[in-house]
């Protein structure tokens, strides 16, 4: 019989990869409609706020009114703040939908080279359950049917792993975020205090990186979303995660406001820690699944190696 077992073990393999791809392909599509409003949506605002730009850099009856009051410069720079925020935005949504261009096209890719497995996979067992029965009896038939739940729980084991990597990344990146953010908040604070120029630049300097690596964040917790689209997990934990596509969004709205000002900072902060928990809640929710599959996947083994021994296969 062992000249079933590989081609079994491989097909249902390929079942249950393409199991998954297909819930990743569902979930791509939700994330590339939710992504291709809100790039439409950033599109409009960035279009208005360069027009504001615009309309005070030129001759119009705003710019003189602004200029009559003494506050010309001040207007344009708040305006020009809202246009490069607005740009930024517009570009990470813009960026992230062709990341899930790319990866639909993958998973589809990959699905359909795998058409068919489900067919193949049912008759070469049908095959082996016939080949068992008349060999071993009973005792057999019981030992194909938890070789068979073995193979089913050694795909969806390597399937959480999978996710748990993502999931990591996140966590990494997420993590990263927050110590720029703490160093900002350190030189922000000491700037207060008459740090000076050089206090300045610093707290800028880690701002910077902090929204670099958002966007970054932004990709990972998406994909980490598609990884968990076959897992099944609470209706709290889902909550948080739907809150993942949003995350970049968070950020800027919150440093954008006021570069300057430490509460904005101290906000995305809580915004960024906020985001650390909940990938740690589906994290430890991932090991206990890791945990319980290999829990039963002992178990199986045992209950294989008991009955094995009066059957010769």
């Amino acid at each position: 019989m062992k000249c079933y077992d590989e081609q079994l073990r491989q097909l249902q393999a390929q079942c249950t990869r393409k199991k998954k791809l297909e819930a990743s392909i569902d979930e791509l599509r939700i994330q590339r409609k939710a992504y291709a409003d809100r790039a439409d949506e950033l599109r409009k605002v960035l279009s208005k706020e360069q027009a504001d730009v615009e309309r005070l850099e030129r001759r119009s009856l705003a710019a003189f009114f602004y200029q009559m009051v003494g506050k010309m410069d001040e207007k344009l720079t708040k305006e020009q703040q809202e246009a490069y925020a607005a740009q930024v935005k517009y570009d990470a949504a813009a960026r992230e939908l062709e990341g899930i261009e790319r990866d639909l096209k993958q998973c589809e890719d990959e699905r359909n080279s795998l058409w068919g497995c489900e067919a193949r996979y049912d008759s070469l067992l049908q095959e082996k359950t016939l080949a068992v029965k008349a060999a071993g009896g009973p005792t057999a038939e019981k030992i194909l049917q938890l070789e068979e739940r073995n193979g089913y729980l050694d795909s969806q084991k390597r399937e959480l792993q999978e996710a748990l990597i993502a999931g990591n990344a996140a966590l990494s990146c997420a993590d990263q975020i927050l110590s720029e953010l703490n160093s900002a908040e350190g030189w922000g604070t000491w700037d207060l205090v008459g740090g000076g120029l050089l206090s300045d630049l610093a707290k800028h300097s880690h701002l910077d990186q902090a929204q670099a690596s958002v966007e970054t964040l932004q990709s990972q917790l998406r994909r980490f979303k598609t990884e968990l689209a076959d897992v099944t997990i609470n209706a709290d934990i889902q909550v948080s995660i739907d809150g993942f596509l949003r995350v970049a969004d968070y950020f800027f709205d919150g440093i954008f406001a006021d570069w300057a000002v430490l509460d904005q900072i101290r906000q995305s902060q809580q915004q960024v820690q906020l985001i650390l928990n909940q990938i740690e809640i589906v994290l430890n929710h991932l090991h206990t699944l890791i945990n319980q599959t290999d829990a039963e996947l002992s178990r199986i083994s045992r209950e294989i190696e008991q009955l094995v021994a009066g059957i010769s296969m």
